[in-house]
């Protein structure tokens, strides 16, 4: 972490991650100090690009995404897994890892019959593995 930053700016982001949505009158509450005063470590956390976007959270379940699965993948058609995991709209996340297997993709389902349509279009890149979330125990947790 950059040494310029101070408690108030990890109590800023704190407050902005449990509620990317809260007014800067609130933080400028929370943290007393003045609302322009907040305003500009905001505006100086982007800049630094710490602060890199705001966003929303979703229940996949209320989308009919509840099923998660993750992808274990051995592949030498690298550039190819990653075109075709961006194109893919039920791959939400996908990770470069070390080890036997060299990315680890994670996607959203409505079903275990989608899990296997995936898993027979993804065969073309190489051996995989799959492995089905029976319950997230731990989920969006605050990192700050």
């Amino acid at each position: 972490m950059e040494h310029w930053m101070d408690e108030t700016d990890y109590r800023i982001m704190r407050l902005l991650q449990q509620n990317a949505r809260i007014s800067i009158s609130q933080i400028s509450k929370e943290v007393s100090m003045s609302q322009p005063s907040v305003r500009e470590r905001i505006k100086r956390l982007e800049e630094k690009d710490i602060i890199s976007g705001y966003t929303a959270t979703f229940r996949h379940e209320a989308l009919d995404r509840g099923t998660t699965t993750f992808f274990l993948v051995k592949t030498e058609q690298c550039q190819d897994l990653v075109d075709f995991c961006e194109q893919t709209p039920v791959v939400t996340d996908m990770f470069r890892i070390s080890g036997e297997y060299n990315y680890m993709i994670r996607i959203q389902t409505g079903s275990i019959e989608e899990v296997g349509q995936f898993q027979d279009t993804i065969i073309k890149f190489g051996p995989s593995k799959s492995l089905i979330s029976l319950k997230n125990l731990i989920e969006n947790r605050i990192l700050l």
